[in-house]
C-alpha cells in the first residue's frame, strides 16, 4: 500500500524520475573566496520594520517600511521625522504576517515619480493590494496621498503566507511574490494550481494595460494560451504540455509555499528567490535569467524532501523513510534544517557594489528565528556552496539594496503572541552589512550569540 505522500507524488505531473543533477548546498559548506561580515546599525526605533530599499534617482535616500502601514525616510544617514507615505488607516497589521509588505520605485522614478507598495486591506479582509502612487512634484521626500490607484488586487482566504515583495526585473517588469493563501500545508492546493494567483511568481507590466486589468500580460509569459482552434492529431506532445487554457497569465514562476522575499541578481539577471517552509526546512530556489514556467515542487516538496514528511514519537522527520520517493518539480540550490538552524529564510540578495569587492557575487540570507547569516555561492566546479557568516540575535525580516548596492536588513522583534497592536512592539532597526576589517569607528554592531 503506497504511503500518502507517494499517491501525492504519483498524481503529479511533474514527477522526476531521478535525484535532481544539480546539487543543494546545506550549512557547513565554503565560499570560493573569504567572506567575513559585521553588521552595522544605520538606524533605529522602528514598528515592525520589514523593508528597506532605495529609489532609482541618484540619491542616497533610504525607504523603511513598517508592517503598520507607513513608510518612513532615511536621508543623508538620518532619520526623518515625516513620513513619506502613510496609509495605516487602511491596512490591517494585527496578525504577523499582514501589513505593509513593500515598496518598490518605477526603473524610470526620476522622470515619472511612480512607486509601488504591496499591503494587505483592511476593507477587503486583508486581501492583497498592490497600488502606484507619485511621489510629489512639489517635495521629492513625500508621497502625493491623492495619486494612488489600484494596479492589482488579490483575494487572501487566511491571514498568513501572504508572500509580500516586489521587484522590477532587468526587463522593466514587476515581479510580485505570492504566497499559498495561508494556514499550514497548502490546504487549498494552490501551490501546484495554475488557475490560482496563489504560490506563485507574478509578472506584470505596469507601463500598460487592458480594458479589464490596470496592467498589461508580457507576451512571453509562460502560461499564456492564445485562443485557437482544437486539433486533436499531428501535434506534439511538447506542444500539447505548453497549452493552458485556464492558467492566469500573470504566474512566472509556481510550486511556492511563502516566497517572502526574492531577489535579482544585477549583474546577471538571475532570480534568487527565499521560499519559507513548513516544519521541518526552509529554502532558496534559483532562476536562471530568462528561464520561465519553474515549478518549485510545493506542496508535493518542501526542500529537497517529499512533503509531508513521516516522523517519529519524538516528531523528528524520518528521511531514511523517503530517500527514495520521487521528486516534483526543481530542487533548491540551499536547505537548512529547523532543528538547529532556524525557521524562517529572509533572502538579503547578491553583492553587486564596487566598495566591498570581497563579497561580489555572494549572496547573502538569514533567519527570522535563528538570527543566524549565511552566505551561498558556486565554487569552482559550480556548486552551490553555503557557509554560515554570522550568529546573531536579531530576528531578521526583510532586506533591500541601497543606491551602491550595500546590503541593508530590517530586524523586529515581533511574534506570533502579539500583542495585537505592533506598536507596543520593542522597536526595530536597519543594519547594513560591511566587512569586518570596515566597520566605522563607533558603530553599533548587532548583538552576536556567544
Amino acid at each position: 500500500m503506497k504511503t500518502p505522500w507517494l499517491l501525492s507524488c504519483a498524481a503529479a505531473l511533474s514527477v522526476a524520475a531521478a535525484e535532481p543533477t544539480h546539487n543543494t548546498a546545506t550549512p557547513g559548506g565554503k565560499l570560493p573566496k573569504p567572506v567575513k561580515i559585521a553588521l552595522v546599525q544605520v538606524a533605529t526605533g522602528y514598528v515592525d520594520p520589514v523593508r528597506v530599499t532605495s529609489a532609482p534617482d541618484g540619491t542616497d535616500r533610504l525607504f523603511v517600511c513598517e508592517r503598520t502601514g507607513v513608510v518612513r525616510l532615511i536621508k543623508d544617514g538620518k532619520k526623518v521625522g515625516k513620513p513619506f507615505l502613510d496609509i495605516h488607516d487602511t491596512v490591517v497589521s494585527s496578525f504577523l504576517e499582514q501589513g505593509l509588505y513593500d515598496i518598490v520605485f518605477h526603473p524610470k522614478f526620476r522622470e515619472n515619480r511612480k512607486f509601488y507598495i504591496h499591503y494587505s486591506d483592511m476593507w477587503f479582509n486583508g486581501a492583497s493590494f498592490i497600488m502606484e502612487y507619485q511621489a510629489s512634484a512639489k517635495n521629492p521626500d513625500v508621497a502625493d496621498p491623492e495619486s494612488g490607484r489600484v494596479i492589482m488586487q488579490i483575494i487572501r482566504p487566511y491571514a498568513n503566507h501572504n508572500g509580500g515583495q516586489m521587484a522590477f526585473g532587468p526587463d522593466g517588469y514587476l515581479y510580485i511574490g505570492s504566497g499559498d493563501g495561508g494556514w499550514e500545508g497548502d490546504v487549498l492546493g494552490a501551490g501546484q494550481d495554475l488557475s490560482s494567483y496563489l504560490g506563485k511568481m507574478l509578472r506584470i507590466d505596469v507601463d500598460s494595460s487592458t480594458p479589464d486589468r490596470a496592467y498589461g500580460i508580457p507576451k512571453d509569459n509562460p502560461f499564456l494560451t492564445p485562443l485557437s482552434q482544437m486539433k486533436l492529431f499531428g501535434v506534439s506532445e511538447e506542444a500539447f504540455n505548453r497549452l493552458h487554457p485556464n492558467a492566469r497569465p500573470e504566474i512566472w514562476a509556481y510550486g511556492l509555499r511563502n516566497p517572502w522575499s526574492f531577489q535579482f541578481d544585477s549583474k546577471t539577471g538571475d532570480l534568487f528567490i527565499a521560499d519559507i517552509g513548513q516544519n521541518h526546512f526552509e529554502e532558496v530556489d534559483f532562476q536562471p535569467a530568462g528561464k520561465a514556467g519553474v515549478n518549485y515542487g510545493w506542496k508535493f516538496m518542501c526542500g529537497t524532501h517529499p512533503f509531508p514528511l513521516p516522523i517519529d514519537d519524538q516528531g523528528k522527520p524520518l528521511l531514511d523513510a523517503v530517500k527514495d520517493a520521487p521528486r516534483v518539480g526543481e530542487p533548491p540550490i540551499a536547505e537548512y534544517s529547523h532543528v538547529d538552524q532556524g525557521n524562517c529564510v529572509m533572502g538579503f540578495g547578491i553583492y553587486r557594489g564596487v566598495k566591498y569587492p570581497d563579497f561580489d557575487g555572494t549572496y547573502f540570507m538569514g533567519d527570522w528565528g535563528s538570527g543566524k547569516i549565511w552566505g551561498v555561492a558556486r565554487d569552482g566546479q559550480g556548486k552551490w556552496q553555503m557557509q554560515e557568516l554570522l550568529d546573531t540575535k536579531l530576528m531578521f525580516t526583510g532586506a533591500g539594496r541601497s543606491f551602491d548596492g550595500t546590503l541593508h536588513v530590517t530586524d523586529a522583534h515581533a511574534n506570533y503572541g502579539g500583542p495585537a497592536d505592533p506598536e507596543k512592539n520593542e522597536r526595530g532597526s536597519v543594519w547594513k552589512i560591511v566587512p569586518v576589517d570596515q566597520v566605522p569607528a563607533g558603530a553599533v554592531l548587532a548583538p552576536l550569540e556567544q
